[in-house]
This record gives C-alpha cells, structure tokens and sequence, in this order.
C-alpha cells in the first residue's frame, strides 16, 4: 500500500511539474512579463501545497547604467520588478558582497541551501537572518547556466531564490519541484532580458526615433522617408586645443559632461540624437508640426546654454578643462533613413540642410554668439520667432545669395 501511494504522489508530483512547465512557456510565448509569470508560478505552487513566502529572479544586463534587473516575488505584494544601476555606493556593494546571490556566482556552485530552523547559524548572510526572524523555515537559491549564444554581455546565466515557512522546510519533493520548473523560469527571464538589451542598445546608439524605426522593420538600405525637420548641429569650442594639452582620460571626461548636458536638453525637449561625430552633435526635432519642432528646439538650446554654463561653474571649480558650444538650428526638407554597405548601414539624415546647418555653425566663431538660428527656422518658427534677434545678413559658402541669420533674444531667458 506505502508502494502504491508513494507511487501516486511521484506521478502526481510529475504531471503538476509538466503542467507548470508548460504553462511558463505558453505564457512567455504570448508576451506575459516576467512579474506576470512569476506569480502565476507561485500561486500554482502555493496550490500544490508549496508555502512559500519570497521568490526572487535575478541575472546581469548589457545596459549603459543597469547592473542587473531582477523580479521579486512576495506573498503580501506578489510580485515587482527590480532594476539595480550601475553605482559605486560602498553600503550597497557591502550588502551585495555578503548575499547568498554574490556567494552562488563567485563560488561557481549550482545550489545554497540553508534550513533556517534551531540548527541555522546566524551572521553568515545578513538577509537569511532577516528572513529566518520573519518566520522562514528554508531556504534555496539556484544558479542556470545561459550558453553565451544564446545572452548579451558576461552573464552567465540566470539566479533565483525561494524561501518558505513550511513547519519542516522544504521536502525532496518541494526540491525536485523547483528545480524542475527553473529551467522554463530561466529561459522565459531570458528571453524578456534579452528582448529588453536589444531594445536598449539600438536606442542607445542610434537614438529612441531611429531605434523604433529600426525594430519596426525599418532595415534595408536606401529605404528612407522624406521629412521635414529642424536639425541641430553642435560642437565645441577649441577642442583640438585642448585635447593636445590635456591627457586623454580629461578629454574624455570632458566630452563626456558636455555630451551629457546637450543630450538631455534635445531628448527632455522632444529632440532625438542621431550621431555624435567626434567632439560634434548632429540631433534632430521630427515633430509633424513645423512650429512645435522650432519652439522644442529653442527650449532645448536654451535649456543647454542654462546646463553649460553650470557645467563650466562645476568644473572651473575642481580645476578642469572647460569651453564653449557653437550650436545651429536650421529646418529643412530630409531623407530620413538607411544608408551604407549591404551589412553595415547607418540610420541617418541626408540632403542640403544638413550641409547648410554645419556651414551656419562654423559662422558662431566669427559672429561671438553660441546659437545661430537659419532665416528658414524663423520663417517656420511661427510664434517662437518672437524669441529670436536679427544678426544681420551673411554669404554661406556654397549658398548664392547672403541670409539673415538669428540668434536667442537674451533678454528671454525662458520659453515662451
């Protein structure tokens, strides 16, 4: 009779694992997230007859300012996602340093287990000690291995935890069951981790605009759509200067704080970054409305001279290289879209005005004046051209007749 029963309760325990099993594949294949998975992971389990009382996923991401990203589960919550950045922050390295997650990836081994009843010696890992004074009864954390072709960057694969309160911790049973369901967890967390790096990466190197395009489909070269747009063009001052005076690290941190400063004023104002050539910034504004395009364009070379000038406070200050940005604003007609070799596009603009643009910022030196504004952006400007002032009229090279240019009105220091 034991025999028989025993017998039961595997084949029982067997098809509930192939039934959840299933399901997290199912689910990761119609788009679920990965909180959405988890809980139903959870209350399957729960259902089965598995208490448990915090689940966390966890694994490394190719992300320019995440370190990781992780979805924590908990009976009271359910479950959240966790994103962890890229910060030198001593108390969290510590803690991190002193996780059974730190402890799994360094050592190399599969599974920590520790029983957190009368025999559990506290101090080894601060969070265990937490999670045995709130009532946990065991604890299992599982490392999945993620062969490098199938997952960006040096992770190596996938990290879970999962603790009850059971009177008796987990049973061999309660183990094979998590163990068995993981792999689906993994790879479904995979799957989403690496959908998630791919986006980020497009975006990060050709811009939110040119990325969505991008992933739309938007791939085959010489496909590209005729726009209108404001283009921006920028670049710093005497950079040749000072790249030959100071050591390479300072021109970098220095190109680093200027990009920062002119990034955030285009994308907080509707802006997108196509490319930075060298020490230059080619963005454009791609609002349908000429208008809109023009004011988001003022507010963001007003909103970077604010930035500069704190910048160039911030390092004076700490004794650093500091200069200048000449930056052009021109509105024309642009194709928008692919070009290159077969295997090696750019996603970019082409046409006139972007020539025209650059020859308008090489006129910032000789005028003195940090922004120069085309007579075609104050024509298009509509309302915004009453935050403009005349510079006068000036020959362009390769352009037939002189144009007026324009520049901010300084004694409006906010939009509008």
């Amino acid at each position: 009779m034991l025999t028989s029963l025993t017998t039961a309760a595997s084949a029982h325990h067997e098809r509930l694992r192939g039934e959840i099993h299933d399901w997290i594949v199912n689910a990761a294949l119609a788009g679920n997230d990965d909180t959405a998975i988890l809980d139903g992971v959870c209350a399957r389990l729960d259902a089965a007859g598995l208490p448990l009382t915090r689940v966390a996923v966890s694994s490394q991401l190719l992300d320019p300012t995440l370190d990781a990203r992780g979805v924590l589960w908990k009976r009271e919550t359910g479950a959240t996602e966790e994103l962890y950045p890229r910060e030198s922050d001593p108390q969290a390295n510590e803690d991190w340093e002193r996780s059974p997650f730190f402890r799994l990836l360094e050592s190399k081994e599969a599974t920590i287990r520790r029983r957190l009843d009368a025999s559990y010696q506290r101090g080894e890992f601060p969070l265990l000690d937490t999670l045995q004074t709130k009532g946990a009864t065991d604890y299992v954390a599982l490392a999945i291995k993620i062969d490098e072709s199938a997952r960006f960057g040096d992770s190596e694969g996938v990290i879970s935890s999962w603790t009850t309160d059971a009177q008796n911790g987990y049973s061999d049973g309660d183990l094979a069951m998590i163990a068995a369901v993981m792999p689906a967890i993994a790879l479904a967390f995979t799957l989403r981790t690496v959908h998630r790096t791919a986006r980020t990466l497009i975006a990060t190197y050709l811009g939110d605009d040119a990325a969505l395009r991008v992933l739309g489909g938007n791939i085959v070269r010489g496909r590209a759509e005729p726009i209108r747009a404001v283009i921006w063009n920028s670049d710093l001052v005497g950079f040749t200067r000072i790249s030959g005076t100071h050591d390479p690290e300072a021109v970098l941190a220095m190109l680093n704080d200027y990009a920062e400063a002119q990034v955030e004023a285009i994308e907080s104002n509707g802006g997108t970054v196509l490319k930075f050539v060298g020490d230059g910034i080619l963005a454009i504004f791609p609002d349908a409305d000429p208008e809109r395009a023009c004011a988001q364009a003022l507010d963001a070379a007003r909103a970077q001279c604010n930035s500069i000038d704190a910048l160039k406070l911030r390092r004076a200050d700490a004794g650093l290289p500091i200069t200048d940005v000449h930056l052009a604003l021109h509105i024309g007609e642009l194709l928008y879209g692919n070009v290159g070799s077969p295997r090696r596009l750019d996603f970019t603009v082409l046409g006139p005005a972007v020539n025209e643009v650059a020859r308008i910022e090489a006129l910032c030196g000789s005028l003195e004046q940090a922004v120069i504004v085309s007579s075609a952006f104050a024509e298009a400007a509509g309302a915004a051209r009453g935050r403009l002032v005349s510079l006068g009229r000036y020959a362009m090279k390769g352009v037939a007749r002189p144009q007026e240019m324009f520049t901010l009105d300084p004694e409006i220091s906010s939009p509008g």
